[in-house]
């Protein structure tokens, strides 16, 4: 192990010295890198690193990060400059944090990032003797291969979608954790009988609070629907289609005449869709979809999200049909739809036809098709837990 390389003195001299930013910038010869320690003063040697880069990891990994907590474990998190994220860390209890700076949109920008986010955490590595990395990115895979720390990946995402990923990011790491309706070309790919989203919004994990609506503006029993729109901007979306403005809309006009229309984006809103935006903070985002009537938008993570909830979903983008995850979802469950941009027509069709369904009706259907699934599919939480310490050495 790299660790075995430094030594005691300098070991000790870089876990005193980690909360200082110019000693960094000087002994690892990255002056200017956007890092900002948070919550230093607290942190120790320890043994797990949690790295977060997208709102939606926050989630997919809290109650992991829980349950190995419960089980003795520390943890420490490292996280992209995202306020929506960060901010749901603190609601988490996901802290103290180290902060790694801005995501970028270009190729090139991206790339830049990605380099010196790794130098970043692998300076953080080596001074806390991380020993385990979990991350849904290709980050601690690249540190895993200088520091020996166990480098464990959650991707729910084909190879076909991801080509960078499978590239540079499973061959780094020790174990890629993936849904098993998935196929994958690595032999390091550890396949468990769920989804993601259920290891957030399983029944044993997730209680809607039904103050949520209230909160708000929602009156007792108002029928409402929630549209979501995305950037395109991730490694995967090069090339891909979401919905066209147009097509939004359309959607806008028709949900309207049914009842109140609820709209988040991952960037900010066009002035037509503004009045729609969304009025709760995003950690009770979930409370509120689980009792809405229809979610419709181009997420990918937002319609599955929908489906297990037992809220029927429809998703336009190029993707449709190319996910092994959402097909599950659609064709063994029937719990969402997904249409490619040229078959909005037929999208705007099938949510016409839902929402000419009475209100009672459409959810009691929808939530026996959840409840076969729950059936079938588990909560990976414990699951996960428990391979990672039997198979790793993580015994407390």
């Amino acid at each position: 192990m790299f660790f075995d390389f430094v030594s005691e003195n300098n070991r000790r001299t870089i876990e005193e010295q980690s909360e200082n930013r110019a000693f960094w910038d000087a002994a690892w010869g990255c002056r200017g890198l956007p890092v900002q320690w948070v919550g230093m003063e607290d942190w120790r040697v320890s043994n797990f690193l949690i790295d977060i880069g997208h709102p939606g990891h926050v989630h997919l990994f809290r109650h992991l990060a829980a349950e190995l907590r419960r089980r003795g474990h520390t943890l420490l998190y490292s996280v992209r400059d995202i306020p929506v994220a960060k901010r749901l860390m603190e609601c988490f209890g996901m802290t103290p944090y180290l902060d790694l700076g801005a995501k970028r949109d270009s190729r090139a920008g991206k790339a830049l990032a990605v380099l010196r986010q790794d130098a970043a955490l692998l300076r953080f590595v080596v001074a806390n003797r991380i020993e385990c990395g979990i991350s849904s990115g290709i980050s601690l895979g690249h540190v895993s291969q200088l520091t020996g720390m166990t480098a464990l990946m959650f991707d729910d995402d084909d190879d076909a979608a991801e080509p960078l990923v499978v590239r540079y990011g499973h061959p780094a790491s020790r174990a890629v954790f993936t849904p098993d309706c998935i196929v994958r070309g690595t032999r390091r790919a550890v396949y468990y009988h769920s989804t993601h989203e259920l290891a957030y919004l399983h029944p044993d994990l997730f209680r809607p609070d039904a103050g949520v609506a209230a909160a708000a503006g929602l009156a007792p029993g108002e029928r409402y629907f929630i549209m979501r729109f995305v950037a395109m901007k991730g490694h995967h979306d090069v090339g891909e289609q979401g919905l066209a403005k147009e097509q939004k809309l359309a959607l806008l006009r028709l949900l309207c005449r049914h009842g109140r229309v609820i709209i988040t984006g991952e960037r900010e809103l066009d002035a037509e869709f503004e009045p729609y935006r969304l009025p709760v903070p995003p950690e009770q985002m979930h409370s509120l979809m689980a009792g809405c009537s229809l979610f419709v938008g181009d997420s990918q993570t937002m319609t599955s999200e929908a489906a297990v909830l037992g809220v029927p979903a429809l998703k336009c983008n190029s993707f449709a049909g190319r996910l092994s995850v959402p097909n599950m979802l659609e064709e063994r469950f029937r719990l969402c739809h997904a249409y490619t941009p040229s078959r909005f027509g037929d999208m705007l069709s099938e949510a016409g036809r839902l929402l000419s369904m009475p209100a009672v009706e459409l959810r009691g259907e929808w939530q026996r098709r959840r409840e076969a699934m729950l059936r079938e599919l588990v909560n990976p939480v414990p699951w996960l837990a428990d391979y990672i310490e039997e198979n790793y050495g993580f015994h407390t």
